[in-house]
C-alpha cells in the first residue's frame, strides 16, 4: 500500500484517504519516538472513524506505513523533505 500526501493535503492527524460504500483506507500521524503507530494517540481516532463508517463491524485487510507528507523545496529539481510519518489501515465493512 503506497499513498502519497503532499503539503497541505495531509495536515489532518487522521484522514480517510480512500473510501467506497463498504470499504476505505484511513491514515494517521505517528512518531516512532512516541510509541510508534500502535502507541499513537491518533490510532483511537482512526479506529473510531472505521467504526462510524462500519456500524456492523469491519475487518482490517492490510496496515502499514504509508508515504508521509513533505515540505516543498524552493530549489528546482529537489524533492521536499519528509516531515511526518503516517500509518494506514485498509478495511472492509462486515
Amino acid at each position: 500500500m503506497v499513498l502519497l500526501c503532499v503539503n497541505a493535503g495531509c495536515l489532518d492527524a487522521v484522514t480517510m484517504v480512500r473510501e467506497t460504500e463498504t470499504s476505505g483506507v484511513v491514515s494517521y500521524l505517528f512518531k516512532e519516538e512516541r510509541g510508534g503507530p500502535m502507541g499513537s494517540p491518533h490510532r483511537k481516532s482512526a479506529v473510531k472513524m472505521m467504526e462510524k463508517k462500519c456500524p456492523s463491524g469491519y475487518v482490517v485487510l492490510k496496515e502499514g506505513e504509508v508515504q508521509g507528507y513533505g515540505s516543498m523545496s524552493s530549489v528546482e529539481g529537489q524533492e521536499g523533505e519528509v516531515t511526518g510519518r503516517r500509518w494506514g489501515m485498509q478495511f472492509i465493512c462486515k
